[in-house]
């Protein structure tokens, strides 16, 4: 299928061959009839991506001061090579379309193959023949509403969620500033609640379809303050909605100042707010920002997992915002047709990005895409082939990859490309444009948005797993199954009953297989320099361990906190600093006791901040002082170690020192070495020796560490895991 992508590195937009997405328990695949290109939320992203790295920095200092702080820590080797990789991810364009359902996920009732549906959500409703939708981005189109009309369902959201945050009532004076796309709905929509209304702008085309589609009057803006008193009769607006886009706060000045007393601002389009307070203060005006599409918007509970607010509580939420939009565009008192200026075929989308870049000199508004419906492709392929080449090549790691997301281009595949043994053979990834991007640059023979396409691969002998982590059970044993050797990013599952069959999965390879396949996880750190140096100066003698780490906080609202698909931070990444202490004794846990910080703030979990005593069978003790708590300036890890007549400190992977006997030692780089590359050397030389990198047995042990753990802090005791 073809999809319009953009690259936020160079600019460069293009219609691009991509796999078609896989269908998911909790969304359907349309087939998409036509979508919205809304000029200023695209235009805006189209312009900051073709501005250089200089114009990209200025237009984001935010962004500037966390990669400056990232360089003191990790070096500005490392840094850069992050920001860099940053900048290489795709955009897929669009959020707004309707199209006929496809294919139906398992969770989902109440609509069949070959119903209309319009969409909403940025990375889902794209500019692309096909389209995965979660349950609570997409309702029935009515029938007498077109296509065309409705995709205009996320725009009409926005509108109509800036409506409901002005709180109207009959025969009220509103006053809307801009006169877009979402200023000229929200003149239909204030109409439809009987308002009087006023529209604002600089643009006399749009100044006069505002007035033919509803408006009361219009007015320039320089002219606002006399008009707005003309039109209310001296007595100040209701309200104000301010659907325009402006970096200065001139359109927050002039709400303010044709306000009645105790009026209302609503703010809906990205302007600047610096409030002027005498004026506000002295008229104490409202002022209310309205989010997007409405609740559920920027929660990933609601629109990726698609978990509904209840309905009593949460009225109107994204999804029924896009259904009340389409009912009042039913009833023709909502009429997106009259905005739409332009449409163009999906295969000419370069000429609408054309127009809106200023390119021909005419008006527009709404752009519509139309896609062509002649096309017969039922079931369009999950699978793209980039290179013609079919050979497995002998003596090679065939690689299949997993998830392609930030981890895998930051990390995994510059770590994996400078070890010449792995052959790019196969990627997979659900977002496609990201399969895409990162197929072509890292050269695979092919890329799919489904993971079966990839495991089943007699191309493929070898995978590596970058998913979410309740993702990574089921993959790993698969990969097993299907005869791969696979290393999987930590943790290596998020619960006993996953970790139990894992080692049957394991147990049953070594059964019925003459040589036993490698199963790895990504417990870098003990491959780090600095942690082989301690590992070599301590030898085998017990040792007591303190490992600290200001691992700053993770919101609530984040996948990894979520236990169902993260685990929570404990399973999710105190497992590494196990896994380095068990390393560094050389030895296997043998009982945990652990202890949170207990506050009345939950807005990070109580075990986010814990204190971890572990022992080992072989004598050794470990603390792991673990916390959310604390400042990003501090070194984020940092280690002591104490044996018979030596003393070591490791900070952050920078700088070690080693006091044995009489000597002191010390080590220092430049830039962090976490171990990633030694660690995918370590992988490979287990995959043609035969003998893992980490024992099974290791892997298993660190990873039921952490479920004790957890189990330790809910029964305020010691856990023994043997």
């Amino acid at each position: 299928m073809k999809q319009l992508i953009q690259s936020f590195k160079t600019g460069e937009l293009d219609l691009f061959e991509v796999p078609a997405p896989s269908c998911q328990g909790n969304g359907i695949i349309i087939k998409t009839n036509s979508s919205l290109l809304s000029a200023g939320t695209e235009k805006m992203l189209v312009d900051i991506a073709k501005k250089s790295l200089i114009g990209k920095a200025q237009s984001r200092p935010d962004l500037v001061k966390q990669v400056l702080q990232k360089m003191k820590q990790e070096g500005i080797k490392n840094t850069l090579e992050k920001v860099l990789t940053k900048l290489d991810t795709p955009i897929p364009l669009g959020y707004s379309c309707a199209g006929t359902v496809m294919e139906i996920g398992n969770n989902i009732s109440g609509f069949a193959v070959g119903d209309r549906v319009a969409c909403g959500g940025a990375g889902f409703a794209n500019h692309s023949e096909y389209n995965y939708i979660p349950k609570n981005l997409f309702v029935k189109i009515p029938d007498a509403v077109e296509d065309i009309e409705a995709s205009f369902v996320t725009v009409g959201a926005i509108a109509l969620q800036g409506v409901r945050q002005t709180n109207p009532t009959l025969g009220e004076n509103i006053v809307v500033i801009g006169l877009g796309l979402l200023g000229q709905l929200t003149v239909q929509l204030l109409k439809a609640n009987g308002c009087r209304v006023l529209g604002v702008d600089l643009d006399q085309f749009k100044l006069d379809l505002a007035l033919k589609l509803g408006a009361d009057r219009v007015c320039h803006s320089s002219d606002i303050r006399i008009a707005a008193a003309d039109f209310t009769n001296g007595n100040g607006a209701d309200a104000v909605i301010i659907a325009a886009s402006a970096k200065s706060d001139q359109l927050v000045l002039d709400a303010g100042e044709i306000s009645r007393m105790k009026g209302r601002v609503i703010i809906v389009g990205l302007v600047g707010m610096n409030i002027p307070r005498d004026i506000y203060y002295k008229k104490e005006l409202e002022v209310k920002l309205s989010m997007a599409y409405g609740p559920g918007r920027y929660d990933p509970q609601y629109e990726e997992h698609g978990i509904d607010y209840p309905f009593p509580y949460v009225r109107w939420t994204e999804q029924r915002n896009f259904g009340a939009f389409l009912q009042l565009v039913e009833q023709r008192k909502v009429t997106p047709k009259e905005l739409i200026t332009h449409t163009f075929d999906f295969i000419d989308a370069l000429k609408a990005y054309d127009l809106i870049s200023g390119g021909p000199k005419e008006n527009y508004l709404g752009i519509v895409l139309k896609y062509n419906q002649d096309i017969k492709e039922e079931k369009p392929s999950r699978s793209i082939t980039l290179s013609s080449e079919t050979t497995i090549r002998s003596g090679e790691i065939n690689l299949g990859l997993i998830g392609a997301g930030n981890f895998a281009s930051a990390i995994t595949l510059p770590n994996l490309k400078k070890n010449k043994t792995f052959h790019f053979t196969g990627l997979c990834d659900n977002s496609t444009v990201i399969a895409h991007a990162t197929g072509k640059k890292y050269g695979f023979r092919f890329i799919t948005s489904d993971p079966d396409e990839l495991l089943k691969s007699p191309e493929v002998n070898t995978v590596i797993i970058n998913t979410r982590h309740n993702t990574h059970a089921g993959l790993v044993i698969k990969a097993l199954q299907n005869n791969k050797h696979v290393f999987v990013e930590k943790p290596l599952c998020i619960n006993e009953n996953e970790l139990e069959k894992i080692r049957d999965a394991v147990h049953s390879s070594l059964v019925t297989r003459h040589s036993s396949l490698v199963i790895s996880v990504g417990f870098n750190r003990r491959f780090s320099p600095l942690v082989k140096k301690m590992k070599g100066a301590l030898g085998s003698s017990p040792c007591a361990l303190s490992y600290r780490i200001n691992a700053g906080v993770i919101p609530l609202n984040s996948w990894i906190q979520d236990s169902l698909v993260g685990g929570g931070r404990i399973v999710g990444e105190v497992c590494h600093f196990i896994d380095t202490c068990s390393f560094l004794t050389g030895s296997l846990v043998k009982s945990v006791m652990a202890s949170v910080v207990r506050k009345d703030d939950q807005s990070i979990p109580d075990e986010d901040n814990v204190c971890i005593l572990l022992t080992y069978d072989n004598g050794s003790t470990a603390t792991i002082t673990y916390v959310a708590y604390g400042n990003k300036s501090m070194p984020k890890e940092y280690i002591e170690l104490f044996a018979n007549g030596i003393a070591m400190q490791m900070n952050d992977f920078r700088k070690l020192t080693i006091f044995k006997g009489s000597r002191k030692q010390k080590f220092s780089s430049a830039n962090q070495d976490k171990g990633f590359q030694s660690e995918f050397n370590a992988f490979v030389e287990a995959i043609k020796t035969g003998k893992p990198a980490i024992s099974f047995e290791s892997l298993y042990n660190t990873t039921l560490a952490t479920f004790k753990i957890r189990e330790a802090i809910k029964t305020h005791s010691t856990i023994f895991l043997q």
